[in-house]
């Protein structure tokens, strides 16, 4: 459902032992708001995985996402890539009909 690049597996990694995160989860999260009407919220801490949230084994990084998000992430592939800009998660949502070019906002496709 939740596919991760090698390099995203990557960054994660450097962040999760940056921040001194001692579990190997991270918390995906849609919520709404950014440029479009939905943003990605992935965060690294040590909070309790609920009853409802649904754990993704990807690439031995655990992505735990809270119910009301899963409809929203079903298919997506997370990357990681650096430009001139910096580095940046990069978020392909087969669900998603406009993405914003920060690339962390969309909008769903709607059935016309």
């Amino acid at each position: 459902m939740i596919q991760l690049s090698p390099a995203a597996a990557k960054e994660i990694r450097r962040l999760m032992l940056k921040q001194q995160i001692s579990s190997n989860c991270c918390r995906l999260a849609v919520k709404p708001g950014g440029c479009n009407d939905f943003f990605y919220d992935l965060s690294f801490n040590n909070q309790e995985i609920g009853d409802r949230d649904r754990a993704f084994d990807c690439d031995d990084i655990q992505v735990i996402v809270d119910p009301e998000s899963l409809n929203y992430v079903k298919g997506l592939k997370l990357d990681y890539s650096e430009d001139l800009m910096g580095g940046a998660f990069r978020f392909h949502n087969p669900q998603a009909s406009v993405t914003c070019g920060c690339g962390n906002s969309f909008s769903l496709k709607t059935d016309s």
